[in-house]
Order: C-alpha cells, then structure tokens, then sequence
C-alpha cells in the first residue's frame, strides 16, 4: 500500500514520517528497461512528482512581503534603510530624553516614531528591515503601541496633559 502511495506521489517528506523524497522515487521507479518495455505497459507517473502536503521540517524562511530593499541596491546600505534608520533614530533620541529626566518627551518621542513606523509601512511599497510580518500585521502593531505609549505619555503623573475619567477608579481597584 505504501509503494502505492510513493508511485503516486502522495508519499515522500510530507508525510508522517515517510522516507525522503529521492529515496521514494527511487523505490517508486521501474528496476530497469525491461520492467516497462512491453507494448501494453501502463505510462510511468513523472518523475519530478513532488507532495502537495507540507514538508516537516522546514529547510528554508519566506522573506516579509515589504522585505526588500528601500532604494536600489548601487546605493549605500545605510541609504537603503531609511526608514527604519529614521524610526530608531528618533526612537534613541526618546530614550536619551526620558534618561535626561524629560520622561513625558521621551515617551511621546518614541510613540509618534512607533506611529511615524505604520505610516511609512503603510504609503512606501518598501520599506526595507522595517517590515517583519505582513504589512497589515506591520501597521497595526506599530500603530497600536505607538498609540498606546503615546497616551501612556500623556496620562503621567505629575500635571497629566490628558485627564481620562474612569482611569483612577480602574487603578485603584486593580492596585488596592
């Protein structure tokens, strides 16, 4: 039943543990000319038959959808990835201000770069390094903690910019 499979080509490195896919077509094919010469012998099934099923070990990554280069490859590496040299700029310049004890700029530095970060993955058809998953998986984490520590940056303490209502009461019931 297996060699079946394997003639077929249902068989090979897809399987539940089935032999590579070379040592399957070597079983699968005829021993040598006489096996299939008569004028009644049934066509052989191609050669180059590969599983539709997904190999079990991974042998090879798929690059990002946005994973290639800024600007073409005769310019400088740095120029290439502009847009992520730009948001971890601007990102080193927030953390170097909130290390300086201007906390509440750092912070905003660094969200409005995390938001800066989704508009740039989301209008540049490349954006180089910047891009890690899809591009909607992309915008939506970057957008979402650019958002998040933004308002984190607003609420502060001392002098909040941003008074939200209901945020005191949910502290001191998660806190007391």
């Amino acid at each position: 039943m297996r060699a079946e499979h394997e003639a077929s080509g249902t068989g090979g490195t897809g399987g539940t543990g089935g032999a590579p896919d070379e040592a399957s077509r070597a079983a699968a094919a005829p021993a040598g000319p006489a096996a299939g010469s008569g004028p009644a012998a049934a066509p052989a099934a191609p050669a180059a038959a590969k599983s539709r099923r997904f190999p079990t070990l991974t042998q090879d990554t798929a690059r990002p959808e946005g994973g290639g280069r800024a600007i073409p490859g005769a310019v400088s590496a740095p120029a290439r990835q502009w847009p992520m040299l730009s948001v971890l700029a601007a990102t080193a310049a927030g953390l170097l201000s909130t290390a300086m004890g201007h906390p509440r700029v750092g912070c905003l530095m660094i969200g409005v770069a995390l938001i800066a970060a989704a508009v740039l993955r989301r209008v540049l058809p490349s954006v180089g390094m910047l891009a890690v998953r899809s591009r909607f998986t992309d915008m939506v984490t970057y957008g979402l903690l650019g958002v998040a520590i933004t308002l984190l940056a607003l609420v502060m303490e001392p002098r909040p910019l941003l008074e939200i209502p209901f945020l005191e009461s949910a502290v001191r019931f998660t806190v007391r």
